[in-house]
Order: structure tokens, then sequence, then C-alpha cells
């Protein structure tokens, strides 16, 4: 047996080095092994054989590059072993990674997609405390993440917090931003970490009042927050409670009667829709203003029955922009796009694609919420032609501020928005088509379409087409 000693659990290069003279060598998969520690006075405990006079240089698909560096941040112990036994096999298997039914190759995506949804999740629930020390303001985080994601998800966190001193205590490792550079220590544990500040009750104030016990849907909230992260989240505190009074404030929030309309918003937009140039010659220069334009829009009659008009959301220069339909009943209420049932499932696709919804910008080819009442709830409607048409000077003045290299279409009414075209999306679906302005579309199903799929088996294929669509838009960039 050839055992190969590395530097550390996450230690990619040093597993490529090994994992190549391994493979230079002829060693089969069965005949070696990988080990993270000291070792002994060389890379392996035994001496390799002599190159095979047949070896020769060889190389493998980025793709497997990139999904080794994913899955050695895996808990698993047998990680190290499966990425080299799929190495042994490229050699005759050329196209070994695009067989995603292959059981190896399939085990090694999931666990890819497991480290994701932890560098996901640590996005979402690192928790900062503030503390002074001899330099001043500093913010401290302890995480205990499911995965090594410390250094793959830490540079987020710099471009986020550029401002800010902060460290991010973890059990596999730490992460130092002091404004500059992103350093790296060793494992810390939790007493090292501060455990409330003065802020604390603020945030705990404000997640209280924003909590809808109206739309409390408890098992999809734990399987967006698990419960695993809880301990280490000031608000989870407050979630039994909440939950548990939730019925009394639903039936206290439908017996409360409406506010009074805002006289002052009613007003402005009544100034700004009898303003003609708004009409005529009115040109957003930038988001902000196009989002607080949309508000006065009367080009079709879908305002009339929508709580308010749902620009898109994103970085102002991202590369790609994702083109829905139109906002749903949770994003008209909220006033931001893909915040429903479809933007969770959005979301996790993205995740799966290896995409940064924090890259992405995202929005609607219609920015009314078209619907019809039944009972209680507001069953959404298909925008018609003419209402896609009427709104499709939104979605350019989108674009023309934001200037993506790839355009994402959800379904036909967006692809309509973006083409100016009625297309057959299952037909037409992945293929990157060039448009006026040099961009790039990529048609494929909405994600509510997902949702609606009865079968499980049929539902996970489309899930697999729609991800996949999603990586040929990423590829594209």
């Amino acid at each position: 047996m050839h055992v190969a000693v590395l530097g550390g659990e996450t230690d990619f290069e040093g597993w490529r080095k090994a994992a190549r003279a391994l493979r230079l060598a002829g060693v089969p998969p069965e005949r070696a092994a990988f080990r993270v520690g000291s070792g002994g006075d060389g890379l392996f405990d035994e001496s390799l054989p002599p190159s095979s006079t047949d070896a020769a240089p060889f190389s493998v698909p980025k793709a497997f590059v990139d999904l080794a560096q994913d899955v050695l941040l895996h808990r698993s112990g047998d990680r190290f072993d499966l990425l080299y036994r799929l190495l042994w096999r490229l050699g005759s298997e050329s196209e070994l990674m695009k067989i995603v039914t292959d059981p190896e190759v399939a085990d090694a995506f999931e666990r890819a997609k497991n480290v994701s949804r932890a560098s996901h999740k640590m996005k979402a629930f690192v928790r900062f405390r503030q503390v002074e020390d001899d330099t001043g303001e500093h913010w401290v985080a302890w995480f205990e993440p499911a995965h090594r994601v410390v250094e793959k998800t830490a540079p987020f966190f710099a471009r986020r917090f550029t401002s800010m001193r902060w460290s991010i205590l973890t059990p596999d490792g730490s992460a130092f931003w002091k404004g500059e550079a992103l350093t790296f220590g060793p494992p810390a544990t939790r007493e090292m970490a501060p455990t409330e500040d003065e802020i604390e009750e603020v945030w705990k104030t404000y997640y209280a009042s924003t909590f809808n016990p109206a739309r409390l849907k408890t098992r999809t909230m734990q399987g967006e927050m698990p419960r695993r992260y809880w301990k280490n989240l000031p608000e989870a505190a407050l979630i039994p409670e909440l939950v548990a009074k939730s019925a009394v404030r639903t039936e206290a929030m439908v017996a409360a009667p409406a506010p009074e309309p805002n006289a002052r918003l009613a007003r402005t937009l009544s100034r700004m829709n009898r303003d003609q140039s708004f009409e005529e010659g009115f040109v957003p220069s930038t988001l902000g203003e196009l989002d607080q334009a949309v508000q006065a829009c009367r080009r079709c009659p879908l305002w009339r029955d929508a709580t308010q008009g749902v620009c898109g959301e994103g970085p102002r220069r991202a590369k790609l922009m994702i083109v829905g339909e139109q906002p749903g009943d949770q994003e008209d209420l909220a006033g931001h796009p893909f915040v429903g049932p479809a933007g969770r499932v959005l979301d996790a696709a993205l995740e799966e694609a290896r995409i940064d919804r924090e890259d992405v910008f995202v929005t609607n080819a219609v920015k009314h919420f078209k619907h019809e009442p039944r009972g209680k709830r507001r069953i959404h409607k298909t925008p018609a032609v003419s209402e896609v048409s009427a709104c499709r000077w939104w979605l350019d003045a989108e674009r023309r501020l934001v200037k993506p290299k790839v355009i994402v279409t959800l379904g036909g009414t967006a692809a309509l928005g973006v083409l100016g075209r009625k297309v057959a999306v299952t037909k037409e679906r992945g293929h990157g088509l060039d448009l006026a302005d040099g961009a790039k579309a990529v048609l494929t199903v909405h994600p509510s379409y997902l949702l609606r799929i009865p079968d499980a088996a049929a539902k996970a294929a489309e899930r697999d087409r729609f991800v996949a669509d999603l990586e040929r838009a990423r590829a594209l960039l």
C-alpha cells in the first residue's frame, strides 16, 4: 500500500501532487491511500515503483479540478480516495465527468453540492458581535459549518464588509480581515468568541417585528434554517415563542381594520402620472430612479390590483441577469423579486450550479402582479402579450443600465419579454441565443413549473435539466 501524507484536511495542492505521482507510477486505487498528518520522511510511507515506460504527462478536464476542490472540503473520510478513483478512471474514460448517472461521479457531485450548501448557510447564519480591543472596534463571530468551508466562503465577507475589522472563528480554522488582506489562522473554540453585545437586543427586536405569523411554515423554515445552526443565532431564542403565539397574532391581524392609505404617496404618484414627460422622453439614469418611476407606471391596467411595482435587484454591473415572468403574491407584498416558493427553488438551483445569487441581477418581464381573487387567496394569472409588450420598456431599461453578458429567461413570458417573440421553450432551451446588444440569452423553464410536477422522478429529472441550463449560462460568462 502506498500512503500519501497530506499537510491538512483541505490540502488540495498536496493531494493533487500526490495523486499525480501515484497515477504516473501506475499505482491503482486499491493500492493507494491518503492520510492527514506529519507522516514519515517522505511523501510516501512505501517507496514508489519506477514510473512506467509508457507513462506520459496527462491532463484532466477543468470540471474535475473544480469538482475536486469542493469535494476536498467535505467532512467524509474517504473523499481523497473517491477523487483518486475518478482520476484513475479518467485515463481510460475521458468523458467520465459528463456521465452524471455513474455512481462515483454522482457521489462526488452530491458531496460538492453539500459543500456548496454549507458555504451558502455560512453566508446566511454568521452573526458578528462587537468587541473593543487595543486598536478599536472589532467584530467577531463564532460559526460551526457543516463542512470545511471557511477559506472558500471568507472572501464573500471580505467583499461584503470591506470597511469592518472582523474575525470568523470556527472549529476548522479562522479567517481575519483588517481592511487590506484576508488571512487565515488555526482552529478556535467557542469560548474565544463573545457571547453577546449591545446591538444584539436591537437585532432581536427587529427580527421579532418582521416575523409574519400569517405566513409561518415551520417545516419550510427549518429546512432553510436548520436547527444545527440555532445555537449560534441570537434570534433563534425567540423562535419557539413566536411560533407558539403565531395563531393568536394571526387572528389579531385579520381582525384589525385596514390602515388608511398613504395620502402623501398617493398625491406624489398622481402628480407623476399626470406628467406627460414621464411617458414621453423619460429615461431613467439609475436603477433607483427606475424603481421609483415604476410605481407610477400606467402603461397597462395591472397596476390597479397590485400592491406595488417590483423591479429587479442585484449588482449594477452584473454579468448574469435572470428574468422571470412577474412578481408573485409574496413578491408583490415584499417589493422584492423571487422571495417566494419559486425563488427558493431558484436559489437552491443557483447554489447547485455554483452561481452566487449575490452576483446575479434578478428581475421579471412584467413588474406588477397579475392575479384573480379566490377566497382569501390571490391566484396567479399569466400576463397577456399586450401587457408583456407594455412592460418591455422597463425591462429594456434595466438591461441598458446593467449591461449583462448573459440573460437567462425563465419560461415563455420571460422569453417573450427579452426576445420580443413567442418561443417554444422546450425546443430552444439551453442554447446561447445572440441578442442585438451583444448579450446571449439562455432559455429554460420557470422554477414554479418544477413545483407543479407531481411525479417525484419526473420532478428530479426536470430539476437536473434546470440546473444544467444554469450551468450552461455560467459557462457562457
